[in-house]
């Protein structure tokens, strides 16, 4: 058998001691499988042999998923997931060569966090996801709302009257209940309506993409608090180029699963990592789930990340489609 069939049946089982190991295993596995990416890192003269930490690790910029086939072995594939973007916008190609695998990716997370999908009722308002093909959260909300068995979950597209009435339906029964939406679907619930939710969780997954005004994370979470009578905002982290997904329980610090890290690079110097707590940088993911696509993905999110590894969302970089990919000439 060889490395990648091993690796994705002994991924979500990896304790932490070994992440480094397992991570630089599969770094020199990807480096020689992956055209893309045994390109790029031929262009920065990278030897993946003389690659010793995972600071030294070149990740692959967000955008290459745009203009290539970001694949690891064979080109084969089941599903391909789509990035969001306005009319015209060239978006990112994601290709799944194993759909198990991403179902095992998000349901062994969300249980990491949260515990069993079937204690909860899964509400989803996903509006602007829905009314396009190929979107990876409207495929993991689906499989969560069938895999939670109750007769109240589903997908809610702008019926924000029968979303609610579902909403307070539950609340009187004390039924356990998430609610996922796009940040400003739930900009509009949280205007339209005043609740006191009690065992509601809601939790934003992002996705503004002009719809509202951009307001800084924290701004937008004291809009909801104060519409829907909420303590705490969760936030789930994911993107289409990756297969797991980070989870906020409050105050936008995102925590990982153990498949997943997140280091931090200078913003003008891609190849930089940032060690020192506290400083801001630009986000590079580690995303052990993505064995046929390429794990190590430098984002176009700012961050920052505190002592125990949590890792805070402070925005996007300016000009993201820009940074890094100035180094590449394919």
């Amino acid at each position: 058998m060889d490395f990648a069939k091993t690796l994705q049946q002994e991924v979500f089982k990896l304790d932490a001691r070994y992440f480094e190991k397992v991570a630089l295993l599969l770094f020199r596995y990807q480096a020689q499988h992956n055209a893309v990416y045994r390109q790029f890192l031929g262009h920065l003269k990278v030897d993946p042999f003389q690659v010793h930490t995972l600071q030294q690790i070149p990740f692959l910029p967000i955008e290459v998923f745009k203009t290539h086939s970001v694949m690891t072995g064979p080109p084969d594939y089941e599903q391909v997931f789509t990035s969001s973007g306005t009319t015209g916008m060239i978006t990112s190609r994601h290709y799944v060569k194993d759909l198990t695998l991403y179902e095992a990716s998000f349901e062994k997370a969300f249980a990491y966090f949260y515990g069993s999908i079937q204690n909860y009722c899964l509400l989803a308002l996903l509006p602007a996801y829905l009314e396009r093909e190929g979107s990876s959260l409207v495929y993991m909300a689906n499989q969560l709302i069938q895999k939670s068995g109750h007769p109240k979950s589903g997908f809610y597209l702008d019926d924000y009257q029968g979303l609610v009435q579902t909403i307070l339906e539950l609340e009187a029964q004390e039924q356990p209940t998430i609610l996922l939406g796009v940040s400003f679907a739930l900009w509009d619930l949280a205007e339209q309506f005043d609740l006191d939710l009690k065992h509601t969780i809601v939790m934003e997954t992002g996705g503004m993409k002009g719809r509202r005004k951009e307001v800084i994370r924290e701004e937008l979470h004291q809009i909801y608090q104060r519409g829907l009578g909420l303590d705490q905002i969760h936030s789930e982290y994911g993107m289409t180029e990756l297969l797991s997904q980070a989870y906020s329980k409050g105050k936008g610090w995102f925590e990982c699963p153990p498949w997943m890290r997140v280091l931090l690079r200078e913003v003008n110097d891609p190849f930089a990592i940032i060690d020192q707590v506290g400083q801001a940088g630009a986000i590079n993911v580690i995303d052990l789930a993505n064995i046929y696509s390429c794990a190590f993905i430098a984002t176009s999110d700012l961050g920052k990340i505190d002592a125990t590894g949590r890792f805070e969302v402070l925005g996007r970089m300016d000009s993201s489609d820009m940074r890094g990919c100035n180094l590449l000439v394919f």
